[in-house]
């Protein structure tokens, strides 16, 4: 069974406040978590973001930082920059030969789905490796305004809801 992979990429360059955590154990992730969801909820912020947005940040938050505490391990340290138009969140670990990779063809009850939810809810998301050191990263909206930066990323097309009877 082939491994779906998870972009290589280099980490983008984003203008925005900075704000940085060291990740020492799981049981830090929800500090962070909660001292970020603080952050996101000062008015600056939350009047230029749709609560659906700040809501998909704490989970792409979540989700990556697990990620590197479980897989990658060592020194996890979290970045995240908030611009005008959403969210850069980069989760870097000491595991840069242990590239991110999607689970593929799971029943999604025993886990590991949560890369997959990263990239639903992310405008682009890649990892980069730099010396001694992993980066996962996603971009994502505040759903207010389009990201600047991006291509002409086209959704893929749905088909429209037919009633039922």
């Amino acid at each position: 069974m082939a491994q779906e992979a998870w972009p290589l990429a280099p980490v983008p360059s984003v203008a925005g406040d900075v704000w940085h955590w060291q990740l020492e154990a799981m049981h830090v992730v929800s500090r962070v978590r909660a001292d970020l969801r603080a952050r996101i909820a000062h008015p600056s912020v939350s009047s230029s973001s749709t609560e659906d947005a700040r809501d998909g940040l704490l989970l792409v938050f979540e989700e990556l930082a697990s990620n590197a505490l479980r897989h990658g391990g060592g020194d996890v340290r979290a970045l995240v920059v908030a611009g005008p138009s959403g969210w850069l969140l980069d989760l870097s670990d000491e595991a840069p030969e242990r590239p991110p990779v999607p689970a593929v063809d799971r029943d999604p009850s025993l886990g590991g789905m949560g890369l997959h939810l990263v990239a639903q809810l992310s405008v682009d998301y890649g990892w980069e490796r730099r010396p001694g050191r992993k980066h996962v990263w996603a971009r994502l909206p505040s759903g207010l305004a389009p990201l600047e930066g991006i291509g002409d990323r086209v959704p893929e097309p749905r088909s429209p809801e037919i009633p039922r009877d």
